[in-house]
C-alpha cells in the first residue's frame, strides 16, 4: 500500500518554523542592502504618519473618521486608514510610542511578511504539497519582485491585504473540502476548518480599506469555488464557500460605502474603463519570472525599461518545470484547477485595461500572478517531482534558462552581462539542487533553494540603489519635532515638492521647515491637507493642490482671493491661522506688503526655505469653533468635535452661517431638533441658512460617513449569517469525523498523488 501523504503535526510545525526563519533572514539581507527599504515612498509619506495621527486620536478616546482641519485629506472614512480593521487599529495605537519610524515600519512589515509566508505555506499544504516545497513557496513569496519593491517597500495596504488573502484561500479550500481533505485525517494538521476562519480572513483582507485586495480576494474565492466544483463534482461545497464569502463581503461593505457615496466630489468620481499603456504588463514578461537580473519593459514613471526587477518571482520557478512528472500531474488537473483559474485571471488582468473605475495600473496585480504560479509550481513539485531521465530533464532546464536570458536580454540589452551572470548562477544552483535531491534527499535540496532566496534579494535591492522611490523623510520623530517651528493652530503651506533638491531632503535642509504628504502628522502639527489619493475635487481646484500637498504658483493669489457670496477670503473661510510659503516657489513674496489682516513673521532658522504669514489678531481657529463667516445673524460656538458643531444662532431677518468644513456628503443639520437644509459655498464650504425670527436657536451640524447605517446593518447581517453557518457546520460534522476515518476525495485517490523522497532517489539512481 502506498504511504499516506498526510504530514505529521511535528513536520508541519517544524517546516512552518523554517518558513518564518527564512523570511526573517531574507529581511535581514534586504536591510543590509538598504536599511530604509521598508520605509520608503508611500510608507514614509502616507501610511506611517497616518498610524501616528490615528493612534494619538484613538488614545484620546476618539475614532478619527473626520478631521476637518486636514481638509482635502481629512475624510478618513475614504482614505486608506483601515478604521474597521482591528490589526491596523492595534498598529495605530502603538505608533505614537515609537520615535524610530524606520524601525517600527520594518518590524511591522516583517510580522506581516511572516503572516504572508505562512499563508502561502498553508495553501500548498491543503493542495497536498510536501512540507518542504510548501516552505519554499512561503519563504519565496515576500521576495517576489513587485511585492518586495512596491507593496512591501511602499504600498502598505496592498501588502497587508495580500497577507490576509492567502490565509482566506487556504481556509476556503479546507472549508470546501471538509474532512475529506485529500485523504488526510480530520485531526491532522490541515484537516477541518469551519466558516469562521474563512470569514475572518476575508474580512481582514477587505477592511484594509484598499480596493485591490478586496477585488483580488473576490476573484480568488470565485476561482476556488469553481475549482472545487470541477474537482468534487457537486455544487454544495462551493455554494457553502461562496455563501460565507458573501457574508464577509457584506460585513466588509461598510468599509467602502463612504467612498462609493462620496465619489462624486472626489478625484476618483468618474467610473471609466480606459485602455492606456501605463503600468500594463505584457504577458511575455512572465518569461522573466526566474532571472534575478531581469529589468522588464513596460511603461511606468521611469520610462520603458524599469530600474527594478518587478516581474521576478523565484529563481527556481521556471527551470523546475523540467523536473515535474507531467503525466502524473495531468491526472490531478481537476484538484488543482482553482489555482490555475486564479493565475490565468490575474495574468490577464496585468495586461489591461489600464483603468477600470477605481482600479488603475494593472501591474499592481503582479503579486497575484506570483502567488498563483508559486503555489501551482510548488504543489506540483511537492507531489510530482521526479529525477527520472535526469539528463534529458537537465537539458530541458538549461533550455528554459536560455529562454529566460533571451527574454531578459530583449527587454534590457544594456545589462546583458548581468543577465549572463544571473543565468549561469541559476544553472549552478539548479544543478546543485538536483545533486542534493538525488544524494541527500528532498529536504537538503529545498534547504539550498531557501538559502538562495536571501542573497538574491540582497543583490536585487543593492543593484537598485539609490532607490528611485524614496522621499527620504526623517525617520526620527523626536528629532523632527525638535527641529521644526512651533506652529500653533492650523497652517496652510503653499509649496511644490518637486522644487526640493536631492541634497536638501534632510532635517537640516528642507524637512526642518516644510511638510509634504502626511509628514506633518509625524511632527504633530496641524497642516491643511496631506497625502491623499481621494482628494476633494473642488477644494483641490480652488487651491490647485495636488495629492502630496504640492500646489501651483497661482495658489497664493487664490488663497487670498475673495469669495463673492460671503465677502471673505478663502483663508478666512478656512479659519487658517498661518500661511507658509516655500521660498523656492515664491522667492519674492516676503518683499511684498502682507495682505490685509496679516503680517510677515520671521523664523530666522528657517528663512532659507520658508516665508511665514500670520494673522495680526492672533489665532482664529480657536475663537468661535469652526464658524468662519456669519451674514445677517449671530452665531456662538457651544461645542465642537470632528463630526459635530453645535452653535447658538439668532437672526431677525434670516441669515447664513458658514463653517470651516469641507462639503463632504454625509452632513445633516438640525435647528432646535428640526431638520433644515444646508448648502455648499464655492462647492467647498458647508453653509446653513438661518430662518428669519430665529432667537437663540440650537443649531447642530452633524456629519456621519455616508451609508453608515446601511454599513452597520450589513456588518450585523454578516455576523448573524456567519453564526448560522457555524451552527450548521458544527451540527453537520459526522460522528466519525474525529476518529481519522476520512474517505478519499472523489476523483483524486491519495495513492495517485504521492511523492516519496526515497522513490525520487531510487529513480535518479
Amino acid at each position: 500500500m502506498a504511504e499516506s501523504r498526510t504530514p505529521s503535526r511535528r513536520s508541519v510545525h517544524l517546516w512552518g518554523l523554517f518558513t518564518s526563519l527564512g523570511v526573517i533572514v531574507g529581511y535581514g539581507a534586504v536591510l543590509l542592502a538598504n536599511v530604509r527599504h521598508f520605509y520608503t515612498d508611500d510608507t514614509e509619506s502616507q501610511y506611517v504618519p497616518l498610524w501616528v495621527m490615528l493612534g494619538r486620536q484613538l488614545r484620546d478616546g476618539e475614532l478619527p473618521v473626520l478631521v476637518p482641519e486636514h481638509w482635502m485629506a481629512g475624510n478618513y472614512a475614504i482614505e486608506e486608514a483601515g478604521l474597521l480593521n482591528p490589526p491596523q487599529l492595534l498598529i495605530d495605537l502603538i505608533a505614537p510610542s515609537v520615535d524610530n519610524l524606520v524601525l517600527y515600519a520594518t518590524v511591522v512589515k516583517l510580522i506581516f511578511a511572516i503572516i504572508l509566508g505562512l499563508g502561502v505555506y498553508r495553501i500548498c499544504l491543503v493542495y497536498g504539497s510536501r512540507v518542504q516545497w510548501a516552505a519554499l513557496a512561503g519563504v519565496s513569496i515576500p521576495f517576489t519582485g513587485w511585492l518586495l519593491f512596491f507593496d512591501e517597500a511602499s504600498w502598505w495596504t496592498a501588502f497587508t491585504g495580500t497577507a490576509w488573502l492567502v490565509h482566506a484561500w487556504a481556509s476556503g479550500v479546507r472549508y470546501a473540502r471538509g474532512h475529506r481533505l485529500l485523504g488526510q485525517r480530520s485531526d491532522g494538521p490541515v484537516g477541518y476548518c469551519g466558516p469562521i476562519s474563512v470569514f475572518v480572513y476575508l474580512y481582514l483582507a477587505i477592511s484594509v480599506q484598499y480596493v485591490f485586495p478586496a477585488v483580488e480576494a473576490g476573484l480568488m474565492i470565485v476561482a476556488v469555488a469553481v475549482g472545487e466544483l470541477i474537482y468534487q463534482r457537486t455544487w454544495r461545497p462551493s455554494l457553502r464557500l461562496l455563501s460565507v464569502a458573501g457574508l464577509a463581503a457584506l460585513a466588509g461593505a461598510a468599509t467602502y460605502l463612504p467612498s462609493m457615496l462620496s465619489a462624486k466630489v472626489t478625484w476618483r468620481g468618474t467610473a471609466q474603463v480606459i485602455n492606456d499603456q501605463f503600468l500594463t504588463v505584457p504577458w511575455s514578461e512572465s518569461l522573466n519570472a526566474s532571472l534575478p537580473s531581469t529589468l522588464p519593459a513596460f511603461v511606468s514613471w521611469w520610462g520603458y525599461v524599469q530600474p527594478l526587477p518587478v516581474v521576478y518571482i523565484a529563481w527556481f520557478l521556471i527551470p523546475a518545470l523540467a523536473f515535474i512528472d507531467w503525466g502524473r500531474a495531468r491526472a490531478a488537473w481537476r484538484e488543482l484547477s482553482g489555482i490555475g483559474l486564479f493565475t490565468i485571471v490575474a495574468l490577464m488582468w496585468t495586461a489591461g485595461p489600464g483603468t477600470i473605475g477605481p482600479l488603475r495600473w494593472p501591474a499592481r496585480v503582479l503579486p497575484m500572478v506570483a502567488l498563483g504560479l508559486l503555489v501551482l509550481v510548488c504543489v506540483l513539485l511537492g507531489r510530482f517531482a521526479t529525477a527520472r531521465q535526469w539528463r534529458a530533464r537537465c537539458v530541458a532546464a538549461a533550455v528554459l534558462i536560455g529562454l529566460l536570458w533571451v527574454r531578459s536580454f530583449s527587454a534590457d540589452p544594456q545589462h546583458w552581462v548581468a543577465h549572463v551572470v544571473a543565468a549561469a548562477a541559476l544553472a549552478v544552483l539548479g544543478a546543485a539542487m538536483v545533486w542534493l535531491a538525488v544524494r541527500k534527499g528532498i529536504s537538503a535540496a529545498v534547504a539550498l533553494a531557501i538559502i538562495a532566496v536571501s542573497p538574491i534579494a540582497y543583490v536585487q535591492v543593492q543593484r537598485a540603489q539609490p532607490t528611485p522611490m524614496s522621499w527620504n523623510l526623517p525617520g526620527d520623530r523626536a528629532a523632527a519635532r525638535a527641529a521644526f517651528p512651533e506652529f500653533a493652530g492650523t497652517t496652510l503651506q503653499l509649496g511644490d515638492r518637486a522644487l526640493i533638491q536631492p541634497g536638501e531632503r534632510t532635517l537640516d535642509g528642507a524637512y526642518g521647515s516644510l511638510v509634504f504628504g502626511n509628514y506633518a502628522k509625524d511632527i504633530e502639527r496641524t497642516y491643511v491637507s496631506g497625502y491623499t489619493p481621494n482628494g476633494h475635487y473642488w477644494f483641490g481646484e480652488m487651491l490647485c493642490m495636488r495629492w502630496d500637498t504640492s500646489v501651483c504658483p497661482d495658489a497664493y493669489r487664490r488663497a487670498f482671493s475673495v469669495e463673492p457670496s460671503t465677502g471673505k477670503t478663502i483663508v478666512d473661510l478656512m479659519n487658517v491661522d498661518r500661511v507658509v510659503l516655500q521660498r523656492a516657489l515664491y522667492p519674492d513674496a516676503a518683499a511684498q506688503p502682507a495682505p490685509a489682516g496679516w503680517k510677515w513673521v520671521r523664523y530666522p532658522d528657517h528663512e532659507n526655505y520658508i516665508a511665514v504669514l500670520e494673522r495680526v489678531d492672533g489665532l482664529v481657529s480657536t475663537r468661535n469653533g469652526r464658524v468662519s463667516a456669519v451674514q445677517d445673524a449671530t452665531a456662538a460656538s457651544v461645542s465642537e468635535s470632528g463630526m459635530t458643531s453645535r452653535v447658538t444662532v439668532s437672526s431677525e431677518t434670516g441669515g447664513r452661517v458658514v463653517f470651516a468644513r469641507l462639503g463632504w456628503p454625509g452632513y445633516r443639520v438640525t435647528l432646535d431638533g428640526r431638520d433644515i437644509g444646508f448648502e455648499v459655498v464655492a462647492k467647498t464650504f458647508v453653509a446653513v441658512d438661518i430662518p428669519a425670527g430665529t432667537s437663540q436657536g440650537d443649531l447642530e451640524l452633524t456629519w456621519r460617513p455616508p451609508g453608515w447605517k446601511i454599513g452597520g446593518v450589513a456588518i450585523g447581517t454578516g455576523l448573524l449569517g456567519l453564526a448560522v453557518f457555524q451552527w450548521l457546520y458544527v451540527r453537520g460534522r459526522k460522528p466519525d469525523a474525529d476518529t481519522g476515518n476520512a474517505d478519499e476525495e472523489p476523483g483524486a485517490p491519495a495513492t495517485e498523488s504521492i511523492t516519496d523522497a526515497d522513490a525520487l532517489v531510487d529513480a535518479a539512481r
